[in-house]
């Protein structure tokens, strides 16, 4: 089938988020893209994590721009899916990955793949992130216009983030057809609450979703990012407006895609690409369907 289907975090039903094993599982199940988060350390290094803190995700806590990528090589990231990891998937300090270490793992598998990496805002080092991010990807080749990287060509990147502004900093040197705006729907009141309660640092992560779906319509509108990158309740309440975007030539890629039922009515609808956490088992299920 035409869908491409992008393994969310890696292959994260099988192994834990963002870990060297659930990438590889990714890879040696077929899936067309990894999809990964990336925030920087303390020590300036691009890491592969979604939340801003090791908390619910290793066995220690605090942010992780407050750690050297060695202090986190020394966390177990394994305990969100507690699976036995295989010898061949890497030793438990070698699961948590640097970008770089990322592009050196799918370059040592040697398959053409797709690697979608969102930059997670609000972030301490601001656009430091951005800039992390495009050294890694031009030490590895990466083309701005094309996308294309790796020794042979043989990754597609593109790049994604709830936080426009990320996307209008990367637009001045990247082809705005790399670009993905994510949005989700946040209750206001919720963010407000987080205010209040004196949780600023979930706040500040809210406040970005928040501001996602009205500023991101406005940047795609406006030409400023060439991929879709709304949730499946998202999609499914705005199929109007995503179906618009559809027929205008825009690309879209919808997360998190588990159920079967989701990932048909996105085909349906003209998605091309869907991110799973479960991308081989959904592609097979369609293929049945």
């Amino acid at each position: 089938m035409d869908t491409l289907f992008f393994a969310h975090r890696g292959s994260s039903h099988k192994y834990s988020e963002n870990t060297r094993a659930a990438y590889l599982q990714a890879i040696d199940e077929g899936a067309d893209g990894i999809e990964c988060d990336v925030h920087l350390s303390k020590d300036g290094i691009v890491v592969c994590h979604h939340d801003p803190t090791v908390d619910r995700t290793s066995d220690s806590a605090g942010l992780v721009a407050g750690f050297t990528l060695a202090q986190m090589k020394a966390m177990d990231f394994t305990g969100v899916v507690p699976s036995l990891v295989p010898a061949e998937y890497g030793a438990e300090n070698e699961q948590l990955l640097s970008l770089g270490e990322l592009f050196e793992l799918i370059e040592a598998r040697g398959k053409p793949i797709g690697l979608a990496i969102e930059i997670k805002h609000p972030s301490p080092y601001g656009h430091l992130l951005e800039k992390g991010v495009l050294q890694v990807l031009a030490a590895h080749g990466f083309d701005l216009q094309t996308g294309t990287a790796g020794s042979q060509g043989q990754i597609a990147v593109t790049l994604m983030s709830f936080e426009p502004n990320s996307l209008r900093y990367l637009a001045r040197t990247v082809s705005t057809s790399l670009l993905c705006q994510l949005m989700t729907e946040v209750n206001p009141d919720y963010v407000r609450q987080l205010i209040d309660s004196g949780d600023l640092g979930r706040a500040g992560v809210y406040d970005v979703l928040y501001r996602s779906v009205p500023e991101g319509i406005e940047l795609i509108n406006a030409g400023g990012a060439g991929i879709i990158g709304s949730g499946v309740a998202w999609t499914r309440a705005n199929e109007h407006l995503v179906r618009r975007w559809l027929e205008q030539g825009l690309k879209a890629r919808i997360w998190t895609v588990d159920r079967p039922a989701d990932a048909q009515f996105l085909v349906d609808l003209g998605v091309g690409e869907l991110t799973s956490n479960r991308p081989a088992e959904l592609r097979k299920e369609l293929e049945l369907s």
